[in-house]
C-alpha cells in the first residue's frame, strides 16, 4: 500500500473561517482570482456538515474512471476504486488525507467494494473474476478467491440476523449470484449459488438479510431466497439492464439503469431520498415521495459513474470517469 502524508493535489477545497464560536453561516471565500473584480468575493451560507467547505474534491489519486465508491460505516473515511485497478483510501474529513493506494490487489480494473460491517476489511471483485478481502490497516490483501468464471460486476454484505455472520454476495457474467462467508477464517467454497441464466449485473441484499435482490440482462431483478436457495419472485418493468441495486433503509429495493452507473439511498434520513448519477455530469438527488427532484449537482468533467450518501451526515459522495472524487454537502433531511 502507498502510503500518502498529505492530501493529492488537485483537492480545490473551499475554506471556510476559523472561528471560536460556531456559527450556523460562516463566510466562505468563493473566488481567488486575479481578476480585481472578483477579489475576495464573499457570501454567507449556512453549513450543515463537519466538511471544510460545501464542496471538497479529491483527485490524484486515479489515472482511470473511477467503478465504484463508498463511506465505512462510521463515515470517517472513504474508498473508491477504478479501471486503473487501484483502490484509493481517503479521510472524509479535514484534511481529506489519501493515506493508502492498494494498486496490486487485483489484476484487472476493480469494478465494485464495500467495507465490512464488522472487522477493517474491504472486499472488492475485479473483472479478473476474483473476490478480494484486504485488511485496511495494513493494506494488506488477506485472502482472495477465484469467485467466477467470468467479470464480477458487483459485491454487497449483510449480516445475517440468527448468527451473527457476515454474507456478500457477488454477481457476475457468468449468469450467477454467489454468496459467501465474510472475514478472514472464511471458506473458500460459495456458502449457495444461484443459476440465473444470463449475465448479472448488479446485487443487493434485503435489509434483513434474507433475500437477494439481483438485475440481470434479461432486465428483471431476480428474488433469492437464501434459506431455500431458490429464486422466489421477479419484479419486471425496466426497459435496460440494472446495472445498480440498492436497499432503502426501509426495506424497499430500488434498480437503477444505464451503462455502469451505481445509485444510492440517503442513510441519514431513513431513505427519503435517492441518487444517481448521468452522462450529462451530474448527480440528480429525488425526493423519494414526491419524486420531484431536489439537487442537479454539477462539478465533475465526465459521467458521473458512482455515489453514496454519508451515514450521518448531509454529504453526499460522488465517483466520476474523469477520475476524481467530490464530496457535496446538502440540506438535511427530514426524519
Amino acid at each position: 500500500m502507498s502510503k500518502r502524508g498529505a492530501s493529492p493535489p488537485g483537492g480545490a477545497l473551499m475554506k471556510r473561517a476559523r472561528s471560536s464560536e460556531p456559527e450556523a453561516n460562516q463566510q466562505i471565500i468563493i473566488s481567488t482570482s486575479n481578476d480585481e473584480r472578483q477579489q475576495g468575493l464573499i457570501r454567507s451560507v449556512k453549513r450543515t456538515s463537519s466538511l471544510d467547505a460545501p464542496i471538497v474534491s479529491l483527485s490524484g489519486a486515479h489515472s482511470a474512471e473511477i467503478l465504484s465508491c463508498r463511506f465505512d460505516p462510521t463515515g470517517q473515511n472513504l474508498a473508491a476504486c477504478s479501471a486503473d485497478r487501484g483502490i484509493s483510501l481517503w479521510r472524509t474529513y479535514p484534511p481529506n488525507t489519501n493515506y493508502g493506494l492498494l494498486s496490486t490487489i487485483h489484476k484487472a480494473p476493480t469494478l465494485d467494494l464495500q467495507w465490512s460491517l464488522v472487522s477493517p476489511l474491504i472486499y472488492s471483485v475485479s473483472a479478473d473474476h476474483t473476490l478480494a478481502f484486504t485488511d485496511v490497516t495494513t493494506g494488506q490483501r488477506v485472502r482472495k478467491l477465484r469467485a467466477h468464471r467470468e467479470i464480477i460486476n458487483a459485491v454487497d454484505r449483510t449480516i445475517t440476523g440468527g448468527a451473527g455472520v457476515e454474507l456478500l454476495a457477488t454477481a457476475s457474467d457468468d449468469g450467477t449470484v454467489r454468496v459467501w462467508e465474510g472475514g478472514e477464517e472464511s471458506g473458500k467454497e460459495p456458502v449457495a449459488v444461484f443459476e440465473l441464466g444470463c449475465p448479472v449485473t448488479s446485487v443487493a441484499w434485503s435489509a434483513d438479510g434474507a433475500n437477494i435482490y439481483a438485475g440481470a440482462l434479461d432486465n428483471e431483478i431476480h428474488i433469492l431466497d437464501l434459506r431455500k436457495q431458490e429464486q422466489v419472485s421477479t419484479l419486471a418493468g425496466h426497459t435496460d439492464t440494472p446495472t445498480s441495486l440498492a436497499v432503502s433503509p426501509n426495506g424497499a429495493p430500488a434498480g437503477f439503469e444505464n451503462t455502469l452507473l451505481k445509485g444510492a439511498w440517503s442513510k441519514e434520513d431513513g431513505g427519503r431520498r435517492v441518487a444517481v448519477g448521468g452522462a450529462d455530469r451530474t448527480v440528480t438527488i429525488w425526493d423519494v415521495e414526491s419524486a420531484k427532484i431536489l439537487y442537479k449537482l454539477p462539478g465533475h468533467r465526465g459521467t458521473v459513474t458512482a455515489v453514496d450518501f454519508h451515514p450521518k451526515e448531509p454529504i453526499v459522495l460522488t465517483g466520476s470517469k474523469d477520475a476524481t472524487l467530490l464530496l457535496g454537502e446538502i440540506e438535511p433531511g427530514a426524519l
